[in-house]
């Protein structure tokens, strides 16, 4: 869908290949309420910010989470639009609202039919979907990439150990 696209400038005729590349919690490198989602377009850094309130106001609406695979679509929608418009100017940053976010995430989820029918992410590269690569998403508790972790169980339990 909007994690690996095409799209032609409206002004230039320019085709640009959009990938994702990350999302990243903006407190920590803007300090600010955001979550940004980092693409690569034709290989040069975009970011596209994305108020953590709309997470909120996600589920206070209809008691559904904006999960990292939807804010990543999201974001890629809210992008080609942009371009396909003429919205884009080249910078490097663009900051959407919270509205924008919830209407954009309600589109990608009536086009895909349901969030679990979303593309996987990483994008490890063009040829590998990331399900494929050694059975299981590098994140996955069970993955050799999982910091060497067992897949859990259903003995597994949470514990709490008490502070001394």
């Amino acid at each position: 869908m909007y994690e690996d696209f095409t799209v032609t400038d409206r002004w230039t005729g320019e085709n640009l290949h959009i990938t994702w590349k990350g999302t990243i919690v903006a407190i920590a490198t803007r300090h600010v309420d955001a979550t940004d989602i980092r693409f690569a377009v034709n290989g040069r850094s975009l970011y596209i910010a994305m108020p953590n309130m709309a997470w909120i106001e996600q589920k206070r609406r209809n008691g559904h989470v904006i999960t990292d695979y939807l804010a990543a679509q999201t974001a890629g929608r809210y992008l080609k639009l942009a371009i396909e418009s003429g919205y884009d100017n080249g910078r490097d940053l663009y900051t959407m609202t919270v509205d924008e976010v919830l209407e954009h995430a309600a589109a990608v989820v009536q086009e895909a039919g349901r969030t679990d029918n979303l593309p996987s992410l990483p994008v490890i590269n063009d040829d590998i979907k990331p399900e494929s690569y050694l059975g299981r998403l590098p994140a996955d508790p069970g993955s050799p990439i999982y910091a060497g972790a067992p897949a859990p169980d259903e003995n597994d339990e949470a514990k709490l150990i008490p502070h001394p």
